[in-house]
């Protein structure tokens, strides 16, 4: 895998290329490091080998002095902000207090009749090479990635992108985006609570993810639902996950009016 240090638009990973933004290139912060070296340890474990470019070398070699320190980074303590990615207009970079998974109507009912988030592999029940080689996997994903349940910071609109890009069936443009925008479910979890997940990885890309599954009852914080979808959602959630249910009205202009306006309803609670 080839790790490219930049001052791109925003970290991610794409056709086996981690693309990692520095927040303030060419310097480069303590939790990045962490962030690298996560990486580092993830692909390593699943048999893959990293190679890391810069086209500024003093950054580069910057980075290899640090990453022979590990122990001094690898236990960094999260930053309440983050500065990687500031697309978001309202916060300008992922606030770090929760992290969510969102989808589709269709799937959350699915969701709700299990009690549980599920991984790729195990939601679909088709076979690895299957979710490997579907056209949905546009960034070329490898196999292992499908095995975990995939969380974003809480105020990142990420994940209603890809629940229209799904919509759609291609890439959602400015105006999937807001005149025709509609908001997927959120699922919301408190960081300090689902890092404690026995099955919690780290892998430099995602806040984390978990393995398998995640047991709603047992972890979720909130259930974001779009008003407009209250009478076909009720009656398939859980009794146990009923007080965990805010409903609020999609009266939002584009996309990151929405998510400004979920998420500031997640922090009041």
């Amino acid at each position: 895998m080839l790790i490219k240090i930049g001052n791109f638009d925003y970290t991610e990973v794409w056709d086996g290329v981690f693309y990692k933004k520095l927040s303030d290139y060419p310097n480069i912060t303590d939790w990045e490091i962490r962030t690298i070296i996560e990486f580092i340890d993830y692909e390593n474990r699943q048999g893959r080998e990293c190679e890391i470019e810069c086209d500024d070398k003093r950054v580069l070699n910057a980075i290899h002095r640090k990453l022979s320190k590990r122990e001094k980074y690898i236990d960094t303590p999260r930053p309440k902000l983050i500065t990687e990615c500031t697309a978001c207009p309202h916060r300008k970079g992922c606030v770090t207090e929760f992290v969510c998974h969102t989808t589709s109507p269709e799937n959350a009912i699915r969701i709700f009749q299990s009690g549980k988030l599920l991984s790729a592999r195990l939601a679909r029940g088709v076979p690895i090479e299957q979710l490997v080689n579907e056209k949905r996997n546009a960034a070329n994903d490898p196999a292992d990635y499908f095995d975990y349940v995939m969380l974003a910071w809480g105020n990142c609109q990420s994940g209603d992108r890809l629940v229209m890009e799904r919509k759609v069936g291609r890439f959602p443009n400015e105006t999937d985006l807001s005149t025709n925008f509609t908001a997927g479910i959120r699922f919301y979890f408190r960081y300090e609570d689902l890092v404690k997940h026995p099955q919690r990885v780290f892998d430099g890309v995602l806040p984390m993810k978990i393995k398998d599954e995640i047991d709603l009852s047992k972890w979720v914080y909130a259930i974001v639902i779009p008003s407009e979808l209250r009478l076909e959602m009720e009656d398939v959630i859980p009794s146990e996950l009923q007080n965990k249910v805010l409903y609020i009205e999609n009266d939002c202009k584009d996309i990151w009016e929405w998510t400004e306006k979920v998420y500031t309803a997640i922090e009041s609670l």
